[in-house]
């Protein structure tokens, strides 16, 4: 089955649609009866019309940042969804191909601290910072900025400067994106008493891996350079697959097909999946697409990679006659010089691929060094909708009762660690003696 927009294709190959024909309606209502409900951690998927309306300010705010500084290089301090959806955003809009723009810190270990202190010539002072976190306490993230805090405060007094002045010029260097509520966020406070630059937000009922088109991300695009009229219209690429997506027109509704593409796989005993990325375009995709698998779908038995990196030795596993696998490819639609062998190599996947299991292939259009604006939205956007559907489909197929929010949108588990890592001794920012 084909399905073509003007910058994505779909085909699916081993897998009967018109099984499910008749609970398509089914399926899209569940999620439509929960889009945009308070409470329901499905705020993303209106989200890019609302920042449409933001695109001028955030700009405004990138401009100010680095005339507040005079500095042209953005660190951004934050772990989980707010690293790798801002990573994923960069690669496929070719922007992150000079890393003296953009740096990531997301460590607690001294190592890596001395390792993106180097990156940054030596001197906190050659970089402005976006400090990512909802609650604003987030351990990893808190102990990053501290650190670099303290740092800049330090390297200003060595230039003469009072302790008042050296605090003000090292607040300089800073935004937030966090809770919009200062009483929920305490770095929304520190924001506010320090006179950081403007507002940035993570979004109620905005889940981390689902947050690609929230401030942290688009921020960073537009301190990157990303052009404003790229923006636009990746946003409203990333707006109409949410259109679409809960539309009960399955010859439309390509998330839906996706989610029923991975419940089928499992539905029928397939236990392991694999999703292969195919070229750099994709090379941080692929830990946004690990994230989105370990949290929503909570599942440890999908492979996700890279290739042609991952190809020789995957292969070995996944053409043994004795694995059974659902496939997925995502390709890049190759009009350069390297066409022809790039379209060979993947012709050869997706022979290989279809004679061994169920597949879809993704074509995405692509335009210089990254995908071009409309096709980075629309992928981006299918990609959490499928993974909602996944559930929604198996519980309805099932018989299962839904639970008031949605598994695939929840993180419970995660409560674990955190409740050792708060009973134990750690300080953020501490120095060890």
């Amino acid at each position: 089955m084909l399905t073509k927009s003007s910058s994505l294709t779909i085909d699916f190959s081993g897998i009967d649609f018109s099984k499910y024909s008749s609970k398509v309606s089914d399926f899209v209502n569940e999620f439509s009866s929960r889009a945009n409900k308070k409470g329901q951690f499905l705020n993303w998927v209106n989200l890019p019309s609302v920042q449409l309306q933001r695109v001028d300010e955030i700009y405004s705010m990138a401009s100010k940042l680095k005339a507040a500084t005079g500095v042209n290089r953005l660190s951004v301090l934050g772990i989980g969804g707010s690293k790798h959806t801002v990573e994923h955003m960069l690669s496929i809009n070719g922007l992150d191909v000079n890393r003296t723009d953009v740096e990531f810190y997301s460590d607690v270990d001294s190592s890596s601290l001395e390792r993106f202190l180097y990156k940054l010539g030596g001197s906190v002072l050659n970089s402005n910072y976006l400090v990512a976190s909802k609650s604003g306490s987030t351990f990893e993230t808190k102990d990053g900025f501290l650190r670099v805090l303290n740092m800049l405060i330090d390297a200003y007094k060595a230039q003469g400067n009072s302790e008042e002045k050296a605090k003000e010029l090292a607040n300089r260097h800073f935004v937030a994106v966090t809770d919009a509520n200062s009483e929920k966020s305490e770095l929304r406070r520190t924001s506010n008493e320090n006179h950081w630059i403007g507002d940035l937000y993570i979004h109620d009922d905005v889940g981390g891996r689902f947050s690609a088109f929230d401030d942290h991300a688009l921020f960073t695009l537009a301190f990157a350079g990303m052009k404003k009229e790229d923006m636009i219209t990746m946003l409203k690429a990333a707006q109409s697959v949410s259109e679409e997506s809960l539309t009960s027109d399955l010859d439309v509704n390509d998330a839906l097909k996706e989610g029923i593409f991975w419940a089928d796989a499992r539905l029928n005993g397939i236990e392991t999946s694999v999703h292969e990325y195919m070229g750099s375009i994709f090379e941080n995709t692929v830990n946004w697409n690990s994230q989105m698998q370990n949290e929503s779908v909570k599942d440890t038995l999908k492979q996700i990679a890279k290739v042609p990196d991952a190809m020789h030795h995957s292969a070995e596993a996944h053409f043994n006659p004795a694995n059974k696998f659902a496939f997925a490819l995502t390709v890049p639609d190759d009009n350069g010089v390297c066409r022809e062998n790039a379209q060979s190599y993947i012709d050869a996947l997706v022979k290989s691929y279809s004679q061994t299991g169920v597949l879809f292939v993704e074509r995405v259009d692509t335009l210089g060094m990254g995908l071009t604006p409309e096709a980075a939205g629309r992928l981006t956007q299918l990609r959490a909708f499928a993974t909602v559907y996944q559930e929604i489909v198996t519980k309805i197929v099932k018989g299962f009762a839904f639970p008031e929010v949605l598994d695939s949108v929840l993180q419970p588990h995660v409560e674990f660690y955190k409740k050792n890592l708060k009973g134990g001794v750690v300080v953020p920012g501490r120095i060890s003696k």
